[in-house]
């Protein structure tokens, strides 16, 4: 009787465990990459960043895709978020120079299954330029484990090129070929700058065959008041979103966001705002220069896999 108990106890276990809901929070943030013209403009890094760490943190991002970071980024994010780590290599080399298309990940919430890094080119397999690209381009990728379900998924991340028009249409085609090669069974997202908005070509040899969806036009609830690209501004506006996280069907979409989070830094000639006698005498507004934490705004999911 007493074995018997046991066996149905481990099995009550096993059951809850694989019942355990796998909904998480998916994310793309273009960084901006460290630079000397943005200190100048009073947007360097240095000052960028714990208020990116903490947007994060606030907004539970639970594994998210990065575009333009160099190493030297990437560590003070580590750093900056503890319970976080990241997986893949810089662009140039396939080591630490240049750029990364790093995945950032919950540690308590999931394992890496397998991981790489491959070239958007002719020849993936090592650095190099692709068709009429004007950069680089690299694609990191992860096979995860959701921890609390045992449910694993695929994500990538990539930035793909500025310029050339068909590097950026055959990127498209060469992630859905590697989506075969490493897991067609499995839920997959795919996110990153895609340097396009969605009424582009390459747009559309994403989702034209309806094996990857974008998740704005899938989200039970959306809240983007604004597209992706900011430029530093705070008071631009665009309906273009370049920033993307694309699902697949089976993937359910319960919330999307473009978040639109800004900071104030002080000036030098700051001075009290007249609040016209609506707030109490107490209050003290003074005028700060209102910025943004990069040149583009993050996109935020809440998604649930299959």
């Amino acid at each position: 009787m007493r074995r018997i108990s046991g066996l149905l106890i481990a099995c009550a276990m096993a059951v809850s465990c694989w019942a355990q809901d796998a909904t998480f929070n998916v994310a793309t943030y273009n960084l901006r990459q460290l630079n000397d013209g943005d200190r100048r403009a009073g947007n360097g890094w240095e000052q960028r960043e714990p208020v990116v760490a903490k947007l994060i943190q606030f907004h539970d991002f639970d594994i998210f895709g990065t575009q333009e970071g160099f190493k030297s980024q990437l560590e003070d994010l580590k750093r900056d978020l503890p319970g976080y780590d990241y997986i893949g290599v810089a662009r140039d080399d396939g080591k630490e120079a240049g750029e990364h298309s790093a995945i950032f990940y919950r540690t308590d919430l999931f394992d890496v299954v397998n991981h790489g890094d491959f070239w958007l080119s002719e020849t993936p397999d090592r650095p190099g330029l692709g068709w009429d690209a004007a950069c680089v381009r690299i694609c990191t990728w992860g096979r995860f484990r959701h921890k609390p379900s045992g449910k694993e998924f695929l994500f990538f991340n990539l930035h793909m090129d500025h310029v050339g028009t068909l590097a950026r249409t055959e990127s498209a085609k060469l992630i859905k070929r590697k989506i075969d090669e490493f897991g067609p069974e499995l839920p997959v997202f795919l996110t990153g700058d895609f340097n396009v908005d969605q009424t582009s070509g390459s747009y559309k040899t994403i989702t034209e065959d309806g094996v990857l969806t974008d998740a704005y036009t899938r989200a039970k609830f959306v809240y983007a008041n604004n597209g992706t690209f900011n430029n530093y501004r705070t008071d631009g506006f665009t309906t273009q979103r370049i920033d993307h996280v694309f699902t697949s069907p089976s993937v359910e979409i319960l919330k999307y966001g473009v978040l639109t989070d800004t900071y104030r830094t002080p000036l030098e000639d700051a001075v009290s705002v007249d609040t016209n006698g609506t707030a109490p005498e107490e209050l003290d507004i003074v005028t700060f220069t209102p910025r943004t934490p990069s040149d583009h705004f993050p996109v935020r999911t809440t998604v649930t896999l299959p």
